[in-house]
């Protein structure tokens, strides 16, 4: 059965980090492109790191620029994580990884490009 389970969220305080994972089950992640995205209460959901197979190039919203790392273990073709730093309170939200056989990142991830989902973890940033 294939299927991703991201693990790492919880509740925080402005300017601490988390690191999320992402297990990919029934298959490896060799030949896949890699995203993260977040829906936010009332909010549309929104891609916000994309990592491409084919060359290895990162995308990022404005957002998270410089705050946010979107990565692979190389050791294990199973896992990518987002590493998340200096958290906001609007970085509160539900976080999704994402995965699809070898597509260039064009921008830091648009829905229809992917289509392997995890359940989501929860993100809360207090001020």
């Amino acid at each position: 059965q294939v299927q991703l389970v991201e693990s790492g969220g919880g509740l925080v305080h402005a300017g601490e980090s988390l690191r999320l994972s992402c297990v990919a089950s029934g298959f490896t992640l060799d030949a896949y492109t890699v995203g993260w995205f977040r829906q936010a209460p009332g909010k549309e959901r929104e891609g916000i790191a994309c990592l491409s197979k084919r060359d290895g190039t990162t995308k990022y919203v404005d957002s998270v620029k410089g705050r946010f790392t979107i990565r692979r273990d190389d050791a294990k073709n199973t896992i990518f994580y987002l590493q998340m730093n200096s958290l906001k309170p609007e970085d509160t939200a539900i976080y999704y990884c994402a995965t699809d056989f070898f597509f260039q990142c064009t921008s830091s991830g648009t829905k229809r490009d992917f289509g392997f989902w995890g359940q989501g973890t929860q993100v809360t940033v207090a001020s």
